[in-house]
C-alpha cells in the first residue's frame, strides 16, 4: 500500500529512535506484509512462524528484532518491538488528513454553543446549547453533540456519532461511526408488579487518547459518571453499562459486554466476546481470553480463561455427556471416600 509521503530508512529510524542496518538511503514509499509487499514497501516480522517468508519478500526493508537479523540481507530497522515501530512508521507514511476548519451550511449550531473557529462541523451535524467544541475538533456528517457536551482539542468524531447531554471527551479521542455515548443505563426498580425506570442522572467521562470502535455503546451513570480513562482502546460492538470504570491503557476486543458498576483496572487485555457481570472488580494487568465469562472479582494479575475451545462435533457430544454425568460421578467419589474413612476406623 503506497503511502502519502516518502522517507529514507534512515529518516524513519531517527523518527522511531531505533537502529538501522543496511543502506540508510533506501527509499520507503509504502507498507506491506511479508508475502504481499512490493518494491519500495517496508514490512515487519513479529511472529516467528512467518520467519521463513523473509527469504522471499519483495519489500525494500524489514522491521525486526536483532535475533532475526541473520535471516535476511535486506536493510532493516532493529527494535525490541517491531509491531510498535511499524505503527509509528505507518503513522509517518499515512498522516491523518483532517477536513478544513469551518461549519457546513447544513449543520445546525445552537446560538449558545461555543464552537472554535478551528473546528470542523460536517453536513447535517447538530451541536446543542452549552456544548463546547475546542480547537481541531472534527464532527462528522450527521453527528449529534448534545447539550453541555465538551469535546477537547483534536477530538475526531466520524459520521453519525451520537453524544448525549453532558458527555465529555478528552483530547485526541477518536470515535468511529455509529457510536452512542451517554444513553440511559439499564436502571429499573421493581415495584408492585411492574418495572419503574430509574432516572440516570450521571454522565460519561472519557480521557485523552481513547479510541472507540464502530457501534460501541457506553451508558451514562445512574448517579455517578461512567468513566473511561486515558489511552483505552475499544473495538467495535462493545457494550459498557452504567457506572463502569475502565482503567488507563486497557484494550477490549469486539462483542464484549460489561455489566453495570464493573471496574476494570489499567493495562488489562480483554478478548472478544467476553461477558463481565456487574459489580465485579478486575485488578491491573489482567488478560481475559476471548469468550470467557467473569462472574467474580479478579485480584491477581495473570491470564484468565473460561471458554471451552471448539472440537469435532462427535467429540463434543461425548464431552457433553461426561459433563452432564459429572454430579453423579462426584457423588460416587464422595461415597467411596466416606467408605474408606469408615473402614480406616
Amino acid at each position: 500500500m503506497r503511502g502519502q509521503c516518502t522517507y529514507t530508512l534512515g529518516e524513519l529510524a531517527r523518527f522511531c529512535g531505533v537502529e538501522v542496518e543496511g543502506d540508510p538511503h533506501t527509499l520507503i514509499e509504502g507498507v506491506g506484509t511479508l508475502e504481499g509487499a512490493e518494491p519500495g514497501d517496508i514490512t515487519f516480522l513479529t511472529n516467528p512462524l512467518y520467519r521463513a517468508h523473509l527469504g522471499n519478500t519483495r519489500a525494500a526493508a524489514v522491521i525486526l528484532r536483532k535475533r532475526d537479523r541473520e535471516a535476511t540481507d535486506l536493510p532493516c530497522l532493529i527494535t525490541d518491538n517491531p509491531h510498535g515501530c511499524y505503527a509509528r512508521v505507518a503513522q509517518k507514511l499515512f498522516p491523518e488528513v483532517k477536513p478544513r476548519p469551518g461549519i457546513h451550511g447544513t449543520a445546525e449550531i445552537h446560538p449558545e454553543a461555543r464552537v472554535s473557529p478551528l473546528a470542523s462541523i460536517g453536513p447535517q451535524a447538530v451541536v446543542e446549547a452549552g456544548a463546547l467544541v475546542d480547537d481541531g475538533v472534527v464532527v462528522g456528517a450527521g453527528g449529534y453533540v448534545g447539550e453541555k457536551v465538551h469535546l477537547a482539542q483534536d477530538v475526531f468524531l466520524h459520521p453519525r456519532v451520537t453524544l448525549y447531554a453532558g458527555v465529555s471527551l478528552g483530547p485526541r479521542t477518536l470515535v468511529h461511526s455509529g457510536v452512542v455515548i451517554g444513553a440511559d443505563g439499564f436502571g429499573m426498580a421493581w415495584q408492585e408488579g411492574r418495572w419503574l425506570k430509574v432516572p440516570q442522572v450521571g454522565s460519561v467521562r472519557i480521557g485523552a487518547d481513547v479510541e472507540i470502535g464502530a457501534n460501541t455503546t457506553i451508558d451514562r451513570g445512574a448517579i455517578e459518571d461512567t468513566v473511561i480513562e486515558e489511552g483505552v482502546k475499544l473495538d467495535n460492538l462493545i457494550q459498557i453499562a452504567h457506572n463502569c470504570r475502565i482503567g488507563a491503557h486497557t484494550v477490549i476486543a469486539g462483542c464484549t459486554g460489561i455489566s453495570g458498576s464493573a471496574r476494570i483496572g489499567a493495562h488489562c487485555r480483554i478478548g472478544g466476546g467476553v461477558g463481565i457481570v456487574g459489580h465485579v472488580e478486575i485488578c491491573d494487568g489482567v488478560t481475559v481470553s476471548g469468550f470467557s465469562l467473569i462472574t467474580k472479582s479478579i485480584t491477581q494479575p495473570g491470564v484468565y480463561t473460561s471458554a471451552i475451545p471448539s472440537q469435532p462435533h462427535r467429540e463434543w457430544l461425548h464431552t457433553l455427556a461426561h459433563l452432564r454425568g459429572l454430579p453423579e460421578w462426584v457423588e460416587r467419589v464422595r461415597v467411596l471416600e466416606m467408605a474408606q474413612i469408615q473402614q480406616g476406623h
